[in-house]
């Protein structure tokens, strides 16, 4: 069986998120349906991450299982030819047969933008919070999420059983107009990147201590937790093995 590793870029304002869903248009369906279509047989492929609606992808990973070998140039080239516009298969890859995207995954990283000056351009791709941040109080509170905790804080209700994650980078930058939060870990949970964003912006904004963001965490609790940012500004930026 021949095992095959899309690199997928996708603006996700259009869906409702990367999984399929029943009488939802998913990011996951258009490209299995439009695979099926060339390949002549019911394919099912296997994400690296679920982003939620609205969530955006500069290199999400799936693969997907097939008998037939593939010319993968002429592939890719007739994949993107019926693909909508907002999706896009960078590269193809034969892997092992074994290789799963989801399973084999070592991390995975997110980025959030948001822009401090309304404008047309940005609108679909950052949030706009016209406020000003102290980029070393963010990185400080930020510091605290690093390691392996119970992020149930961060999560939406009735997810997975398992919440502890394994938080490996966590930072923010300023550059002209944007500030961008980067995070890296083995796992993320439902909404977790979103609400730990809201939440940073929070407690940055009411001049809190680190304690604050400390007994968040303890808590292990959804409520004790900022609201989630808009679903917009977050980009799956990339996915290692």
């Amino acid at each position: 069986m021949n095992n095959y590793l899309l690199s997928i870029q996708y603006d996700g304002t259009n869906y409702s998120g990367w999984q399929n869903q029943n009488n939802s248009r998913t990011i996951q369906n258009e490209i299995e349906k439009n695979i099926s279509i060339i390949l002549k047989r019911k394919i099912k492929i296997i994400g690296a991450g679920r982003t939620d609606a609205g969530v955006h992808a500069l290199d999400q990973k799936a693969n997907f299982k097939v008998e037939q070998e593939i010319d993968l140039y002429k592939f890719q080239y007739s994949l993107n030819s019926i693909l909508p516009a907002d999706i896009s298969i960078r590269s193809i890859i034969k892997v092992s047969e074994g290789f799963n995207a989801r399973f084999d995954a070592r991390n995975r990283t997110y980025i959030y933008l948001i822009n401090r000056f309304k404008s047309p351009f940005y609108k679909n791709y950052s949030f706009f919070y016209p406020y000003q941040l102290d980029i070393n109080k963010l990185n400080f509170l930020s510091e605290l999420l690093l390691g392996e905790n119970d992020f149930s804080s961060f999560s939406k209700k009735n997810n997975e059983a398992n919440k502890v994650c394994n938080v490996y980078f966590a930072k923010w930058y300023k550059k002209n107009d944007f500030i961008l939060f980067k995070i890296t870990a083995n796992r993320f949970l439902r909404g977790m990147v979103r609400s730990i964003v809201g939440t940073l912006l929070k407690l940055e904004k009411n001049c809190s201590p680190k304690d604050k963001l400390i007994e968040i965490i303890e808590a292990k609790n959804r409520s004790f937790a900022g609201e989630n940012v808009p679903a917009k500004g977050l980009f799956l930026y990339k996915v290692e093995y």
